[in-house]
């Protein structure tokens, strides 16, 4: 059966969107059939990132139960040059969408939640799809609750600035403890990364700090922060060691 994974992170700026797009490409290059759905309701990436223009139907349109799941989904499978499927749904990047989603009420966030939950059904049961990604908005707002409420996994990107750190303990304690949510952390940007000594200290302090497995460590690459979102390094590079970290994650995941 499928899973559902759910990217997250307490503040925005840790790498969040770049894990959850390049992870779907590689499960996709692995041969999975994945659904990448954009939940950054507030501020929405994706489009602009994998350089799509307007379609007829948005994320935002299957939340506010005006169309069906399929005629959300764009079908990218083309970009990844394998025997997978990725297939994306988009949140509306227009400035009077994101007003409209931030204005919503909680009666419609539960609405919204059933139909986020009714993904497990309409896509990876029926539709025989092995993942579904949310790349999610940080912090603790209603639509990101939904999609950690929904998800079978929650990967928190976060980095060892002290105020991320502090922020995402409370929320390991507060939200997904609460929700007993299978939880692990992968911690981007970290300097002198390729150090044995320096993995032992940043592992230990995970589990000292966080007390929630790593998944993974990424360190802090010059040319993925030039890059400013606009590569899919797991598409274009394949050979990149960025690459090669996710890679290694995909796998930890499938056998999860």
């Amino acid at each position: 059966m499928g899973k559902i994974i759910a990217v997250h992170s307490y503040k925005g700026g840790t790498g969040k969107t770049l894990l959850s797009v390049n992870l779907a490409a590689i499960f996709a290059k692995h041969g999975k059939k994945v659904c990448l759905f954009d939940l950054d309701f507030r501020a929405p990436s994706l489009a602009t990132l994998l350089k799509i223009g307007n379609t007829d139907h948005w994320l935002n349109d299957y939340l506010n139960g005006t169309c069906e799941i399929d005629k959300v989904l764009v079908d990218l499978s083309d970009r990844v040059h394998d025997k997978g499927k990725l297939f994306v749904g988009f949140a509306n990047p227009a400035t009077e969408a994101i007003r409209d989603m931030s204005a919503k009420d909680r009666k419609w966030e539960m609405r919204a939640l059933g139909r986020l939950l009714a993904l497990k059904n309409s896509i990876l049961n029926d539709k025989n799809f092995d993942y579904i990604v949310f790349d999610t908005s940080p912090g603790l707002q209603y639509s990101s609750i939904n999609a950690i409420v929904s998800a079978d996994l929650v990967l928190v990107a976060t980095t060892f600035d002290k105020s991320d750190m502090d922020g995402t303990r409370r929320m390991l304690r507060e939200l997904y403890d609460l929700f007993e949510k299978k939880t692990e952390i992968v911690l981007n940007k970290i300097f002198d990364a390729s150090s044995k000594t320096r993995k032992e200290e940043v592992q230990a302090t995970i589990k000292d700090v966080y007390q929630v497995p790593l998944l993974g460590l990424i360190p802090c690459f010059c040319d993925v922060l030039r890059a400013e979102g606009d590569v899919i390094f797991a598409q274009e590079k394949p050979d990149h060691p960025l690459t090669k970290i996710l890679d290694q994650m995909a796998n930890e995941i499938d056998h999860m």
